[in-house]
């Protein structure tokens, strides 16, 4: 179920607002004895002129209150619909079932298809191989470009309203899109600032506290949850286990959106019996939810051998520097 707004539309007062606007011809009052005695035919010839003028009166006023409305933007976005969608695939082609955007196209039978798809059917209808591609769909090209939708992450704070077709690219980077705690059977989902006060609140027994650019000792044997002191972002060292090396894993619990920023570490292992020290330097990877599956890119690759010394992250915003 999506809930949308169509501007431009009626809420449904108008016909009340326009009534009450109306003027109300009030019926004249003989003062005069003297003219009581006029014939009936002047009279209704008065009140004739009479209503012709209230009339062109009253479509004066509704003319300029339609100038006044179509100047006024407040009166128009409060003239906007709200339109709830049991089924909201029908804004999205059926074809690629990606949000439709114009050019719309139709076949006879009414079967819509984005442009791109037209050309990849070959403009052959999959539903009823009838020819697609030439005629343009032009009521569902206007329902598209007059629907704001909310975002999807609207309960977890998110206000924004956007064109259904820039949906999608909006929640890709949306600020507010849940994050998931990195702790063990916690099943807590939410902003990622709220989420980092639920660690620190929830889980303080369970994660290693840190100072950004000040080195912390971490164990490369296990999953490890750090979380900064003041900031409180919350930072995940992963170790996936492989045929005599380690994959090292380290990741932010957040969205990728500008307003969350970048993040970097320094990690350095140092094994007891072999001289010499292992280093990774490079930027995080900002994530809305832990994988347990072992890692395609983005890893450092540590022998088993080298996991019986001591190993130190140092923790940095911005770009990767320093020295752990």
């Amino acid at each position: 179920m999506a809930r949308f707004s169509v501007s431009g539309g009626d809420d449904g007062e108008g016909s009340s607002n326009h009534q009450s606007r109306k003027r109300q011809r009030l019926p004249s009052i003989d003062e005069d004895e003297e003219t009581a005695g006029s014939s009936g035919e002047e009279d209704e010839e008065d009140d004739r002129q009479i209503e012709s003028m209230s009339d062109d009166s009253e479509r004066e006023v509704s003319i300029e209150e339609a100038r006044r409305i179509a100047a006024d933007p407040v009166t128009s976005k409060e003239s906007s619909l709200s339109v709830t969608l049991l089924d909201p695939d029908v804004l999205d082609c059926p074809i690629c079932c990606e949000p439709l955007k114009a050019p719309i196209f139709q076949c006879d039978n009414g079967h819509l298809a984005c442009s791109l798809c037209c050309t990849k059917v070959r403009n052959i209808c999959p539903s009823c191989t009838l020819p697609v591609g030439y005629i343009r769909c032009r009521a569902m090209e206007k329902v598209i470009e007059t629907s704001r939708v909310s975002c999807t992450n609207a309960k977890y704070g998110c206000k924004e309203r956007m064109l259904y077709v820039n949906r999608f690219s909006h929640e890709k980077l949306c600020v507010f899109a849940p994050c998931s705690c990195p702790v063990l059977d916690c099943n807590y989902t939410g902003y990622y600032k709220d989420l980092n006060s639920h660690v620190r609140a929830k889980h303080k027994d369970e994660v290693v506290p840190f100072v950004w650019d000040v080195s912390v000792t971490v164990r490369l044997d296990k999953t490890t949850i750090l979380q900064e002191e003041k900031d409180g972002e919350v930072m995940v060292v992963q170790a996936f286990r492989g045929l005599h090396v380690v994959y090292v894993v380290v990741t932010c619990i957040a969205p990728s959106a500008r307003e969350v920023g970048c993040f970097s570490y320094y990690l350095v292992t140092v094994p007891l019996a072999v001289d010499g020290s292992l280093v990774q330097r490079s930027m995080m990877k900002n994530v809305q939810k832990l994988s347990n599956e072992q890692p395609e890119d983005g890893f450092m690759v540590i022998p088993s051998y080298m996991l019986s010394g001591s190993s130190r992250i140092l923790l940095g915003r911005g770009r990767a520097y320093g020295h752990a």
